[in-house]
C-alpha cells in the first residue's frame, strides 16, 4: 500500500507543479502570470494577477507537501481548498474538461481529499519524523473541512464582485442604460 500511495502522492504532486507552472512561469502551455490574471478577472477574482499569484503558490506548496509526504494533511488541505476555488469557477462550464468544464480541479482535489483519509503512507517524511498522521477520519476530515472553509473565502469575493457586475452593468434592452 505505501508504494501505492507514494506514486499516488508524486505523481498528483507532478501535476500541481505543471498546474501552477502554468500560471506562474507559463510553462507547459500555460499564459503566465498576467495573461492568468485576466482570466482570473474574467471570473470575478480580483485583483487578478494578484489571485494568480496566489493561487499558483498554494498549488505550489500543496505539491511540495505531498510529494514529500510531509505535513500531509495541511498540504491536502491547500490542494482542496484551490481546487474547489477552481472548480466552482469553471463549472459554468460542465464537468468535462474538453469543455472548460471543472473535472481536472475535481479531480485534483478528490485525490488529495482521498490522500487526507489515508494518510502519506511508510514511504513518506510525515513517517520518519514519526508526526501523528495515522490513516483515518480525524486527519482526513480535518484536512476536508480546513480546505473547503478556506475556499469560501475567495469565493465570498468573487459572488460580491460578480454581483456588483451584474447590478452596474447597462441593460440591453433599455436604450437610456446604454
Amino acid at each position: 500500500m505505501s508504494v501505492g500511495l507514494l506514486l499516488l502522492r508524486v505523481l498528483l504532486a507532478a501535476l500541481l507543479f505543471g498546474h501552477a507552472m502554468q500560471k506562474l512561469r507559463g510553462w507547459f502551455g500555460g499564459a503566465g502570470r498576467a495573461a492568468t490574471g485576466a482570466i482570473f478577472e474574467q471570473w470575478g477574482f480580483v485583483p487578478g494577477a494578484r489571485m494568480a499569484l496566489v493561487a499558483g503558490l498554494a498549488e505550489l506548496l500543496g505539491a511540495a507537501s505531498l510529494a514529500t509526504g510531509l505535513l500531509t494533511p495541511g498540504g491536502c488541505a491547500i490542494v482542496v481548498g484551490t481546487m474547489t476555488v477552481a472548480a466552482v469557477a469553471t463549472a459554468v462550464h460542465g464537468f468535462w474538461a474538453q469543455r472548460g468544464g471543472c473535472e481536472v480541479p475535481f479531480w485534483y482535489g478528490a485525490a488529495a481529499a482521498v490522500l487526507g483519509f489515508t494518510g502519506p503512507g511508510s514511504w513518506s517524511l510525515d513517517a520518519a519524523l514519526g508526526l501523528p498522521w495515522s490513516p483515518g477520519y480525524a486527519w482526513g476530515a480535518a484536512a476536508l473541512a480546513l480546505g473547503l472553509l478556506a475556499s469560501a473565502v475567495p469565493l465570498a469575493s468573487r459572488a460580491r464582485v460578480l454581483r456588483e457586475r451584474r447590478t452596474t452593468a447597462p441593460r440591453g434592452d433599455d436604450p437610456a442604460q446604454a
